[in-house]
């Protein structure tokens, strides 16, 4: 039987002007309160599928190959680390047998690289299949340069080197794609090419892994979008038709970034779609 556990591989830090875009200071700063540097506080939540013989972990946080330099960007706090998240629940990283990545950002790939003491690099999760896309794949190893700081070579070549790197192909006939791993998957192009959006079929109960689309609650009302994104209204018009989709369906919403808040449901009101409940994975167990 398939079971499910939250993994936090990490806390940290981003500017929140950067993280609501448009929306002044002055109102997204009631939501979640930034500190004396205009930062708020984020999670890295992972998630992990234990399913037969497989485990396949969702992301994998920003990783602790990079520089202090770098580090001291984001204010890192609290535990770090997806080995030691996974050891909390019994497990070690050469259990896992999938490594899906939703896209390469290096807060969402970091983890996946570790650094050898040579300093060469070689993938954390060494019986692993790593799992991306070849138009994102594409974008993210010849990028933009509004998002080239967010591809790091070090976390995306070496996967392609170890000879682990698998390709889902979209089904460009239907709103969702089926995967090997025993769940759907959601394409969406706003915050960045062909991000992948895990949709897991749990004890008649839809769970949906957010990644960048919805990264806090803050985010649900439509213009609430991060600066980040290269499409942003690509990215409301994804959010219109997927909240919609999960007010009346009732999915329940696994975020990434929110570090209060792990689940949460949808519904409709007269300011459009707000949250309904607010819950820790383990109740859906």
């Amino acid at each position: 039987m398939m079971k499910l556990y939250a993994l936090n591989v990490g806390n940290f830090k981003l500017d929140g002007g950067a993280m609501f875009g448009v929306v002044p200071k002055s109102v997204w700063s009631k939501i979640k309160t930034p500190d004396q540097n205009n930062m708020i506080d984020v999670t890295a939540r992972c998630l992990l599928i234990e399913d037969g013989n497989r485990l396949i972990l969702i992301d994998t946080g920003m990783g602790n190959k990079q520089s202090e330099k770098f580090f001291g960007y984001y204010c890192r706090w609290g535990d770090q680390g997806v080995e030691q998240a996974l050891a909390r629940h019994g497990f070690h990283k050469d259990d896992v047998t999938d490594v899906f990545l939703t896209h390469l950002h290096f807060d969402h790939c970091g983890g996946a690289i570790i650094r050898k003491e040579n300093g060469s690099y070689e993938t954390a999760f060494k019986n692993a299949k790593y799992w991306s896309n070849k138009d994102h794949w594409d974008w993210a190893t010849t990028p933009n340069n509004r998002e080239k700081a967010s591809f790091l070579t070090e976390n995306i070549c070496p996967i392609q080197e170890s000879g682990q790197l698998s390709f889902l192909e979209k089904n460009k006939s239907q709103y969702l794609t089926k995967s090997d791993l025993g769940f759907d998957v959601l394409f969406v192009d706003g915050h960045t090419e062909k991000q992948m959006l895990p949709i897991i079929y749990y004890k008649e109960k839809t769970i949906c892994f957010m990644a960048d689309l919805l990264p806090t609650v803050g985010h649900i009302p439509l213009p609430y979008i991060m600066s980040y994104d290269v499409r942003p209204l690509e990215t409301l018009r994804e959010k219109q038709v997927f909240l919609n989709l999960a007010a009346n369906h009732n999915y329940y919403l696994f975020l990434e970034h929110d570090s209060q808040h792990e689940i949460i449901t949808v519904k409709h009101t007269e300011k459009g779609i707000r949250v309904d409940q607010t819950l820790l994975l383990q109740t859906l167990l």
